[in-house]
């Protein structure tokens, strides 16, 4: 056991509450259920209480081996786990492989029975260990924590630094983020890939001449602040700008430069002359860019400014237009609007004071202020539009009436240049926010999803930027995405099967006639209708059970908890059923279907969501939700002697396609009754096995096309086009402006699966 409850004496009480614990074994399972049923694990069975939080866990349970990068994130999961905790392992070969996790407590193979065998001993372990003298803390590296800054207003502009936003001009806000967060570059991070991907274009478009100049005799500055240059691309210091490439200069001309620069100019602030310095650069006091001057002049304008400073400092401060309150005897900006102040006589200001008042005192309930943009947005006192933040204008209640009726022109307020007061509104802030579909703007939340949540396959990693409830945005990718196609090439043929088959845990037997069917391209070798048969019984075997295991995961996301179970038992069994047992559980699969038909509510739940248009890139039920029919098997002459029909719909929604997987569970019954048999392709001999091959299957989920090359018993080059792989790009579209439960339905609807997406 890693982690004991607590350190002490193992007491009578403490004895008790362990073998309380050890009865009730809460699982959570990475990476997922689906992977679990996959392999004909019942976890219930084995006497294991599902949990779909790692809080609630007192067990992890990994099933097989996992790519890194899963380890990684299971290993976040095994540190938010409450004490006491144990790491159990089902089928994992290399159980160095699972670093950065500690040592499994318990290990057992990939069955049933060494499940079961495995509980026993969890239990055993939960009686001795859940109490211990010496406690091991585990501290995931994941898990630590750093600081970065973000713009409250551009959640894409994010800086390691402190700083200010370079769009909107905001102090970033420093935020807690993981230590392991990949950035975006070495200077900027983003949370849309989309931006980042058009300034990686935009570089690569507008600068193309800089690519075949030596670095070593470039070097980058800022136009704004010419003082900051470097030797590498990054970001200026200061305002946050890109820096900008250019030839070095040479020593000798840099050299002139700097003393001429030096010794004959200045840096003066024009609204705090008394803010002078040698290098370029912002006012302290105010932020506006420094102004040149010629230091020879300096002394002169000096002693004119202190004059000056002595004759008015007595008669002169400086007021806002829009707040009159905000007074003071020195040049700034207003507190309040960010207007710069304007200067006035004091020998007035006593007067204007007093005219203020009494002006205020005569038409404090004549006067009332609103939005020309939103004209519903009225008040008693000057202020700024809650809504686009433009300053609110006055007009007399008096005349409020007449003034309801008159149409308002805008066509002037449209041409006014906000930019001239200094002050950025709300509009100029937000322009480049996307809106929800309620035209509200709200603060974007990113929301991320997966890589082991309930309802969504597991493996994949979805991030929603949400806008309120609704999705603004979304990056979705599989992080199993980093297990290569091919290890090495050339790879020893029998190595690259054994490679090929353990990629992809939710389709093994697609897998395995893909595969077989390529070999035996190459080779040239036809295979007898009795033996092509026995295969179609087994592929459609598996979609039965892929559908159902589906239907388990949309059943998680719309809550039909009573769906995810039967369907969960009903895939277990299919799984393991010969011909004979097929037909016993068809009466059983035809009542599910039956009832998920006749569910209240299910229909007008998913009727509408996430429909798709015809595409050349869709394939499987996703195509033939729409009524496109690229269905391998409508080509297949063994299939359509088995009196297969391709099964259409034309609505294109989250309904039609739980229709279409609906109708080819049934279909799938009669096709295996009519091959007769059901058995798994063979692998031929592969020795001195030479040439290119291709093959094609209609997988659960859509056309698998696999591509192969050999050279004496060594594949070569490989490369493999799954279904996932199209239908990932979908998701952007599908859930824009979405809902977030309607966009989590249309994720489900494409049923995918990160384990066929590869480099």
């Amino acid at each position: 056991m890693n982690s004991g409850a607590r350190q002490g004496k193992f007491s009578g009480l403490q004895r008790f509450f362990a073998k309380a614990m050890a009865k009730k074994l809460q699982v959570f399972v990475i990476p997922g259920q689906d992977i679990a049923r996959a392999h004909g694990l019942n976890l219930e069975a084995a006497g294991l209480q599902i949990v779909a939080s790692p809080r609630h866990a007192s067990v992890l349970l990994i099933v097989g081996d996992l790519p890194p990068v899963i380890c990684e994130a299971a290993s976040i999961a095994y540190a938010q786990m409450m004490r006491p905790k144990v790491l159990c392992t089902v089928g994992v070969a290399n159980q160095d492989g699972l670093s950065p996790l500690p040592t499994a407590d318990v290990s057992v193979g990939l069955s049933q029975q060494d499940l079961i065998s495995g509980v026993a001993e969890l239990r055993t372990v939960f009686e001795k260990s859940a109490f211990q003298l010496d406690i091991k803390d585990y501290d995931a590296p994941a898990l630590h924590i750093r600081i970065e800054y973000v713009c409250p207003m551009h959640p894409e502009v994010i800086r390691d630094e402190p700083g200010s936003c370079p769009k909107c001009g905001m102090f970033l806000v420093p935020r807690e983020v993981q230590a392991n967060t990949v950035q975006a570059s070495s200077n900027e991070k983003t949370g849309h890939p989309t931006e980042a991907v058009s300034n990686l274009s935009l570089v690569a478009t507008e600068k193309p001449a800089h690519s075949s100049l030596d670095k070593s005799a470039m070097e980058y500055f800022c136009p704004m602040h010419p003082e900051i240059v470097q030797n590498e691309p990054g970001s200026c210091p200061k305002c946050g700008m890109f820096l900008e490439p250019r030839e070095k200069l040479s020593s000798s001309t840099h050299g002139d430069q700097s003393m001429q620069h030096n010794t004959a100019t200045e840096y003066f602030c024009p609204m705090h002359p008394e803010v002078v310095q040698n290098e370029p650069g912002s006012c302290p006091k105010c932020g506006m860019f420094l102004e040149p001057r010629d230091k020879q002049s300096s002394s002169t304008h000096q002693h004119e400014h202190e004059q000056h400073l002595q004759e008015d400092n007595t008669a002169t401060e400086y007021f806002c237009p829009m707040h009159p309150e905000v007074v003071q005897n020195e040049p700034g900006s207003c507190p309040k609007c960010g207007m710069f102040l304007e200067p006035r006589d004091k020998q007035s200001s006593s007067t204007h004071q007093h005219e203020h008042e009494q002006h205020l005192q005569e038409d404090n309930t004549a006067t009332e202020y609103f939005c020309p943009m939103h004209p519903e947005v009225v008040q008693n006192e000057p202020g700024s539009c809650p809504k686009c933040g433009m300053f609110l204008e006055p007009r007399d209640k008096q005349n409020l009436s007449t003034h309801q009726h008159e149409p308002i022109d805008h066509s002037e307020h449209a041409q006014m240049n906000h930019d001239e007061s200094g002050f950025m509104s709300m509009i100029d802030v937000t322009k480049d926010l996307p809106r929800s579909s309620d035209d509200l703007q709200m603060e974007w939340i990113d929301a991320p999803f997966g890589p082991f949540f309930p309802g969504l396959p597991s493996g994949l990693q979805l991030t929603f930027t949400l806008d309120g409830d609704t999705v603004a945005g979304s990056t979705s990718h599989a992080i199993t995405e980093n297990i290569a196609l091919l290890e090495s090439a050339p790879m020893h043929a029998g190595c690259f099967v054994k490679h090929f088959l353990s990629l992809d845990p939710l389709t093994p037997v697609a897998s395995q006639l893909l595969i077989c069917k390529a070999m035996e391209n190459i080779a040239d070798i036809q295979i007898e209708t009795s033996i092509a048969k026995a295969r179609i019984g087994a592929l459609e075997r598996e979609r039965i059970a892929s559908h159902l295991s589906w239907l388990v995961l949309f059943a998680q996301q719309t809550g039909f908890a009573w769906l995810a179970r039967s369907a969960g038992l009903l895939q277990l069994k299919v799984l393991a059923a010969d011909i004979t047992e097929i037909a016993k559980l068809k009466p059983a699969l035809e009542k599910l279907i039956k009832h998920i038909r006749n569910t209240p509510l299910l229909k007008p739940r998913t009727s509408g969501i996430a429909r798709l248009l015809a595409s050349d890139a869709l394939c499987g039920v996703v195509a033939r939700s729409i009524g496109v029919n690229n269905d391998v098997r409508s080509s297949d002459e063994i299939y359509l002697s088995l009196g297969f029909k391709t099964i259409n719909r034309h609505e294109g929604d989250a309904w039609a396609r739980l229709q279409i997987r609906l109708d080819e569970i049934k279909q799938s019954i009669e096709l295996i009754e009519a091959a007769g048999a059901i058995n798994l392709a063979e692998m031929i001999k592969l020795d001195e096995l030479s040439g290119k091959g291709q093959s094609s299957i209609e997988t659960p989920r859509g056309k698998a096309t696999l591509q192969l090359s050999m050279d004496k018993g060594f594949v070569s080059s490989a490369h493999l086009e799954a279904p996932s792989n199209h239908h990932l790009s979908l998701l952007d579209a599908l859930t824009d402006q979405q809902e977030l439960g309607d966009a989590l339905i249309a994720v489900g609807s494409l049923d995918l699966s990160p384990w066929e997406i590869h480099q």
